[in-house]
């Protein structure tokens, strides 16, 4: 399990996290004039450079958000420029785009940053860009939110799989829905039905709680509390949930490490939204103490799994159950290996799942101070880990900043060096997005600027 740094302080990152900023400015750059753009959105590195992979163009607001970070950091405008002009030039498919459940990834990590950015006068933004990224942000929520599979209980945002799937993963996209509903918008349907995007957040959120998530309530022979599925399964003639599923896990009844983040970044993140709306405006939906008794139980059972069952310097396994972790000993007392003959870390897992308990230990400042003080503690701890070697890709020609990230195990995809049983030494879009993200989120606390969010001030 974690081993708790608690003399950690954001402060005792600062070094750390000027070398990470170096390094970081540097790499976009590089991929910035080196990588081939014609051939679809970066996603993983192959022996230290970044290829795509068809699927979905779902990582492709990582590579220009991470400009925006980098800017966000470090106040230098060659990066703002840099992302700026490729969200204008080449992000506005992914406005419309009804065949996915990437909204948030996408564009609220390019258009959303950008407005964010301009509410906060970080840059001198005329009245008509502004309204393009509100606008931009409104169309995006709207658009995820359309993509519905409706339920007697509520209803969710269905994957790429198929109206019957909803994934883990598409509780960070509720952050489109939070952005456009905060600039006002709704979703428009057929006789000019509205339906209330924060009311959509919500439903999806409750019916992922209720399914990819488990709270060792005896649910099913392996309901450890915690846990979590990457895909809930329904039958969509009545509407019933099935079964857990997995695609990029090991199985449906063992713990995905990258989904088990998602939720819990996710379900914090949203806590620190709804902290925003008025009680008046959630009372139609079950009101706050329900609502958000349901999300912090989620977010809260996640983040003890995870500390329970992850090495000590805060790095995971790819998969909680992954078969040969079997054959690795004590391998939970000990820092992760990424070196090893059995199965691989998943350092992007460790990235989303940092920022994470840092909010979510900052959401229960005066609600428990000893759960806060344990989750921010363990997110530094977390981060400390992320960036320092060997994790932190310090190879000028490697394009990748996070090194040891997984992508999907089951299929194959990721790239095992010569002389190596599993994958090991390249990084992911996302990977590096979510560091910087985190990294992100401690500089601005250390520099003495607004907190962090998606949804801005």
């Amino acid at each position: 399990m974690i081993k708790l740094n608690k003399t950690l302080t954001t402060t005792k990152l600062q070094r750390k996290l000027n070398r990470f900023w170096d390094l970081s400015g540097d790499k976009i750059l590089r991929m910035d004039r080196d990588y081939d753009e014609t051939k679809g959105s970066p996603v993983f590195t192959r022996q230290g450079r970044y290829t795509s992979r068809g699927w979905t163009e779902w990582t492709q607001g990582f590579q220009y958000g991470a400009a925006l970070i980098q800017f966000d950091a470090t106040g230098e405008t060659r990066f703002l420029e840099l992302g700026r002009k490729k969200t204008v030039e080449r992000m506005s498919p992914h406005l419309t785009h009804f065949g996915v459940h990437d909204h948030g990834f996408n564009n609220v990590s390019t258009y959303g940053h950008l407005l964010r950015l301009a509410s906060e006068g970080r840059y001198s933004a005329s009245s008509w860009e502004q309204s393009y990224y509100e606008l931009a942000m409104k169309v995006s929520g709207a658009v995820q939110a359309r993509r519905w599979t409706a339920l007697k209980e509520g209803g969710y945002i269905y994957s790429f799989n198929g109206p019957h799937s909803l994934f883990a993963d598409t509780i960070r996209s509720l952050r489109a829905l939070a952005v456009s509903h905060k600039l006002g918008h709704a979703l428009m349907g057929e006789n000019d039905l509205k339906t209330s995007l924060l009311e959509r957040l919500i439903q999806h959120a409750r019916t992922t709680a209720r399914t990819v998530v488990y709270y060792g309530e005896g649910r099913d022979a392996y309901d450890v509390r915690g846990r979590v599925a990457h895909e809930g399964i329904f039958n969509l003639n009545d509407g019933c949930f099935r079964c857990p599923n997995s695609q990029q896990g090991f199985s449906p009844f063992t713990t995905w490490t990258r989904g088990l983040a998602w939720i819990l970044c996710g379900y914090a993140e949203q806590l620190e939204f709804l902290a925003t709306r008025a009680d008046a405006e959630l009372k139609p939906y079950g009101g706050r103490a329900e609502i958000e008794s349901v999300f912090l139980k989620a977010a809260c059972a996640t983040a003890d799994f995870y500390l329970e069952n992850t090495p000590s310097d805060g790095i995971p396994y790819w998969d909680t159950g992954a078969p040969g972790l079997s054959r690795m000993g004590n391998y939970l007392n000990r820092p992760a290996d990424p070196f090893n003959v059995h199965e691989p870390v998943d350092s992007s897992a460790a990235a989303i799942v940092s920022q994470g308990l840092l909010r979510l230990g900052t959401y229960l400042n005066g609600r428990d101070s000893k759960l806060a003080t344990s989750y921010w503690q363990a997110g530094l701890t977390v981060l400390d880990s992320l960036i320092s070697e060997p994790y932190l890709s310090t190879a000028g020609k490697h394009q990748g900043l996070i090194l040891h990230s997984v992508y999907h195990r089951p299929n194959g995809w990721d790239y095992i060096p010569r002389g190596q049983k599993v994958p090991c030494g390249e990084s992911s879009m996302w990977g590096d997005y979510h560091a910087r993200e985190a990294a992100l989120y401690v500089q601005r606390i250390i520099d003495g600027k607004p907190y962090l969010t998606f949804f801005g001030s």
